[in-house]
């Protein structure tokens, strides 16, 4: 293999892009916060600004992928798209605006790449390693079980946790029992429609990934600039995220921001993924999780190196 390959994936918060060269070394990481899922939840439908912002960073990308000589590449599309009327839409023009291959992931299939993106850099483990991808409008569980890979998607990313239940502002009491009833509803669901996950409740190792878990990192570590070694495959406790949840929920988006390691375009949806993921944590009875910014997008990128 001679040529670089390059994963896209726009999610419902963010639009990322990783190129890696003919070895699978990494020569460019980015993210830019465009918020696709803005008002899907409450309409349906994909905003023409929340569109347009998207597309503005993939012609972005597309020009890094031209200076790096990419050969080929896929781009993803997960939670808002998935949901949306105007999803195809919206990928007809990704398309375009990238040159590449385009795909609407299932839930499963976006639970498989991160799990293989995820785990591709880890020991192993006597424990069930338990990957979990906190989205902005869903979040993904999976396990390999019994040698079988076992995944569920919940809706339950930040941003759905924020325009449905939470709110982005400064959390009371009746915001803050409206989003543990939407949490644990999700949870139960998964839980009922999945139950290979009870099997595995306290002989765990949770790995963590996408912007929830990364920032969250940041702010444990009070990174002012991002450093992935920093924040890569750090452990993190409970009562750390419970720590940043509750500072978190008592603040106003603005004052959040003052944090070192808050990312702009995530002060006002932090606090509900924390909630979730402080639920997961609860649900398989683990008081420690691993990170890992090694995600999707690697996943994908060995499903291209494999073919």
């Amino acid at each position: 293999m001679t040529e670089s390959l390059a994963a896209l994936d726009c999610g419902s918060n963010s639009t990322r892009l990783l190129i890696v060269n003919a070895d699978g070394a990494a020569l460019r990481r980015e993210m830019r916060v465009t918020r696709l899922s803005e008002g899907v939840d409450a309409t349906g439908a994909l905003t023409t600004p929340a569109m347009e912002r998207s597309y503005e960073v993939l012609r972005e990308y597309r020009a890094m992928m031209d200076d790096a000589r990419v050969g080929r590449g896929l781009l993803v599309a997960t939670s808002a798209v998935r949901d949306a009327t105007n999803g195809e839409t919206f990928l007809a023009e990704a398309h375009r605006s990238t040159g590449v291959d385009v795909r609407i992931l299932t839930g499963d299939e976006e639970a498989a790449f991160s799990y293989a993106g995820a785990t591709s850099g880890l020991e192993p483990s006597g424990l069930t390693t338990v990957v979990l991808d906190v989205g902005g409008g869903s979040t993904e569980l999976a396990a390999m079980i019994d040698a079988r890979l076992v995944s569920f998607s919940m809706q339950l990313g930040c941003v759905r946790v924020t325009e449905r239940a939470l709110g982005s502002g400064v959390v009371d009491a009746a915001h803050d029992r409206a989003t543990r009833v939407m949490i644990n509803a999700e949870l139960d669901r998964a839980w009922r429609e999945e139950p290979a996950f009870g099997r595995i409740d306290g002989a765990v190792r949770l790995v963590g990934l996408a912007g929830t878990v990364a920032t969250l990192a940041q702010l444990d570590v009070g990174l002012a600039v991002y450093d992935r070694e920093a924040v890569h495959h750090r452990r993190i406790g409970r009562n750390v995220v419970s720590h940043w949840r509750e500072r978190l929920s008592a603040e106003e988006p603005a004052v959040r921001l003052e944090h070192p390691g808050m990312v702009r375009g995530r002060e006002d949806v932090l606090h509900a993924g924390l909630y979730v993921l402080e639920a997961v944590m609860d649900r398989l009875g683990v008081d420690e999780l691993l990170t890992s910014e090694d995600d999707i997008l690697d996943g994908i990128i060995a499903s291209l190196r494999a073919n």
